[in-house]
């Protein structure tokens, strides 16, 4: 069974941190001021997608 999950292009990331704040499940973080990464509790809602203003976040399938 797949399940989606976002996945950020790290060396395109400008680290502006739109994306935490967005999240609701609150598992994304800016990791050594460089770029985002997103947590093991994401669901691939796509709300961080929606509000990147770089596009580095994709929603993705990946295997359960």
């Amino acid at each position: 069974m797949a399940k989606r999950k976002a996945v950020v292009l790290q060396n395109e990331c400008v680290a502006c941190g739109t994306c935490v704040k967005t999240c609701p499940l609150q598992t994304i973080s800016i990791y050594k001021g460089m770029f985002a990464e997103i947590g093991s509790k994401c669901v691939g809602c796509g709300k961080c997608a929606s509000v990147c203003p770089a596009s580095v976040i994709m929603i993705e399938e990946v295997q359960a």
